[in-house]
C-alpha cells in the first residue's frame, strides 16, 4: 500500500535561511522525507500561488534527498491564512475534490506547517474523516543545541491516530468520566426505569452543552427541585458557573412582592420599601436560578423575566436604571403550560424561549418499579439522620411492596408522600422491625388519604374462595375495567409497563384470560355495572 503525505508549505521554516546553509537546519517537510523508516511515496504539498517559486524548490530539495517520493504542488487562492472560516473552507473544498483511495493508499495528515489557524482546520478535517488518515507530526532533534550544528537535521516525527478506541487508557478514561457525570446528576434517584434513566441522561448531557433555559414538567413531589439542585451542583463541579443555586417558589409570589422578591427594588419605590433590595434574579448572577411552579407567575412578571433572559438586563422595581444578571435558568411546573397560553395565562414569547429543552417527569404511579429501590434508599437516609437502623419483616416488606405498586395506590403526592410513608413506619418501628401491623395501619392510612373507603371489598360472587392478595387485585382489576369504554382500553392500562415488552401485544387477550380464572368476563362485568 502507498503512502500518501498530505500538508501546506511552511513559508518560514520549511524555506529557513540562506540557500547555502538551508541543509544544516531543521525543515519540517523535507525532514519528513527524510526519516529512515517513513517511505513517502507521494507528497501533496499545498501553497498559496504567490508561494509557486518557494514550493518548487522544496520540491528540488526533497527529490534530492528521498528520490522515490512524487511531489505534486497543489495551489489555491488564500487571502488571509489567519481567517479560519476562509482557512477551513478551502481545505474542506481540496478534500471533497481529492481523488481518496482508501484500499490501495493510506494518507498522513502533516499538521506542523502552516499557521495556528491552518493546524486546526487540519485537525478538524481529520477527526471529522473529511481526510480519511492520521496526523503526523514533524519536530526538530531535542539533543540539536545549535542549529548551526545540527547532528540530526532532519528531526523526528510522530503519528497520531485520532481513533481513540486505539488507545485504551483514554478511551477508558473518557467513558469514566461520562459514566461519573451520569452517576453524580443520578444521585440520591433510586430507578430502574428504563425511560427516566435515558432521560437523566439526556439532561446530563444537555446541562454540560447548554447554557439555555431548561423546563422540567412534572407533578409536585416528581423531584424537579432535587433534580435541579444536582444539574447546579454538576455544572458548578465543572466550573462552568461560579455563582449561587437560588429556588423561589412563585406560587408564593403575588403583587408588588412578586416583582420585588424577584428583580429587587430600590428604597421608596412602595410602602414598607425602606432599604433598597437587590433581589433573586442578581442573587444568581453567574449562577443558577430555579423557578418552581412557573406558571404562577403574573404577566407583569413573565415580560421582565422575558428580557432578563434574552438581554441579562432588567429594571428593579421603582428604579429607572437597569440590573445586570448573567444566570441560567430551570423552569418547572405541574401546569400545562400551552393550555395557559392558549388561554392568555402564560405569554406566548415566554414559553417559546423557555420550551428550547422541556422535560416531563413521571410521577410515582409512573415508576413502579422504582418504588422498592426508593423504599430502600428511604430506609438508608432514615439510618443516617436518626442513628437507627430500620428493617422490615420479610413477609410485611413483601405486603407493604403489593399494595405500594399496585393500582390502588395513587401516590398523588408521589415521592414526597412515599418518603413520608417509610418514615411513618420507620419511627413506629419496635427495635428496628416493621411488623405486619405497622403496614396494615400505613395501608389504611394512606387509602383514607387518597379518599378510599377502607371497608371490606365487594367482589362479584365467585365459584370459589381466593387469598386476599388476589382479592385486592381482582378488585382493582375490575375498577379499571368498569371505567375503561372497551376490553382493550383497560387491558393497555393494566399492562402498560409490560406490553411495552412484547412485539405484538394482545392486551384484551391477556384481560379476558386473566378474568376467566375467576369465571368471570367482560360482558358479565359490565352487565353488572349497567
Amino acid at each position: 500500500m502507498k503512502r500518501v503525505a498530505i500538508g501546506v508549505l511552511g513559508t518560514v521554516l520549511d524555506k529557513r535561511g540562506k540557500r547555502e546553509n538551508r541543509w544544516n537546519k531543521w525543515r519540517p517537510t523535507v525532514g519528513m522525507c527524510q526519516q529512515p523508516d517513513l517511505h513517502i511515496d507521494r507528497l501533496e504539498l499545498i501553497h498559496a500561488a504567490r508561494d509557486r517559486g518557494m514550493a518548487e524548490q522544496l520540491a528540488q530539495d526533497i527529490h534530492l534527498v528521498s528520490p522515490q517520493t512524487e511531489v505534486k504542488l497543489n495551489a489555491i487562492t488564500l487571502d488571509d491564512p489567519w481567517d479560519i472560516e476562509e482557512v477551513y473552507t478551502k481545505l474542506l473544498d481540496f478534500s471533497e475534490h481529492y481523488p481518496f483511495d482508501t484500499e490501495n493508499e493510506e494518507y498522513l495528515v502533516h499538521i506542523t506547517t502552516g499557521t495556528h489557524i491552518v493546524q486546526i482546520c487540519w485537525f478538524l478535517l481529520t477527526e471529522a474523516r473529511y481526510l480519511p488518515g492520521k496526523l503526523i507530526q514533524t519536530m526538530p532533534d531535542r539533543n540539536n543545541k545549535s542549529d548551526e550544528h545540527p547532528g540530526n537535521p532532519e528531526g523526528n516525527y510522530a503519528i497520531i491516530d485520532l481513533d481513540l478506541s486505539r488507545y485504551d487508557q483514554i478511551s477508558t478514561r473518557f467513558q469514566q468520566i461520562s459514566e461519573n457525570s451520569v452517576s453524580y446528576l443520578k444521585a440520591g434517584i433510586a430507578t430502574r426505569n428504563a425511560t427516566f434513566n435515558r432521560l437523566i441522561e439526556e439532561i446530563e448531557r444537555v446541562a454540560i452543552r447548554s447554557t439555555a433555559p431548561i423546563l422540567m414538567v412534572g407533578p409536585t413531589g416528581a423531584g424537579k427541585s432535587f433534580l435541579a439542585r444536582r444539574i447546579y451542583e454538576l455544572k458548578l463541579e465543572r466550573h462552568q458557573i461560579s455563582g449561587r443555586f437560588v429556588e423561589v417558589n412563585c406560587a408564593t409570589l403575588r403583587g408588588d412582592s412578586a416583582m420585588s422578591t424577584l428583580f429587587g427594588h430600590v428604597k421608596g419605590s412602595f410602602t414598607g420599601a425602606q432599604t433598597d433590595r437587590p433581589g433573586l434574579l442578581r442573587a444568581a448572577d453567574n449562577g443558577m436560578l430555579f423557578l418552581d411552579e412557573i406558571g404562577e407567575l403574573g404577566l407583569d412578571e413573565q415580560a421582565m423575566l422575558l428580557k432578563a433572559i434574552e438581554e441579562k438586563k432588567f429594571l428593579p422595581f421603582g428604579s429607572d436604571k437597569e440590573a445586570q444578571s448573567h444566570f441560567q435558568l430551570i423552569a418547572g411546573t405541574h401546569r400545562d403550560l400551552r393550555k395557559q397560553v392558549s388561554e392568555g395565562l402564560f405569554r406566548e414569547d415566554l414559553y417559546a424561549r423557555i420550551n428550547l429543552w422541556t422535560y416531563k417527569l413521571p410521577g410515582l404511579a409512573q415508576r413502579n418499579e422504582d418504588i422498592e429501590p426508593n423504599l430502600d434508599y428511604e430506609l438508608a437516609r432514615f439510618a443516617r439522620e436518626q442513628g437507627e437502623q430500620t428493617r422490615f419483616n420479610a413477609e410485611s416488606r413483601r405486603k407493604y411492596l403489593s399494595f405500594a405498586t399496585s393500582s390502588e395506590a395513587l401516590w398523588s403526592g408521589n415521592f414526597r408522600e412515599l418518603s413520608a410513608s417509610i418514615t411513618r413506619m420507620a419511627t413506629l418501628a419496635e427495635s428496628g422491625r416493621i411488623s405486619d401491623d405497622i403496614v396494615n395501619d400505613e395501608i389504611k392510612r394512606l387509602q383514607e388519604s387518597w379518599g378510599y373507603s377502607t371497608k371490606p371489598l365487594l367482589l362479584p360472587e365467585l365459584d370459589q374462595p381466593i387469598d386476599l392478595f388476589d382479592q385486592y387485585q381482582l378488585q382493582a382489576v375490575i375498577e379499571i375495567c368498569h371505567t375503561s369504554s372497551s376490553l382493550s382500553e383497560a387491558g393497555r392500562k393494566l399492562f402498560a409497563v409490560s406490553r411495552q415488552q412484547k412485539q405484538n401485544p394482545n392486551d384484551a387477550d391477556r384481560l379476558r384470560k386473566y378474568l376467566s380464572r375467576f369465571g368471570l368476563s367482560w360482558e358479565t362485568l359490565k352487565k353488572d355495572k349497567t
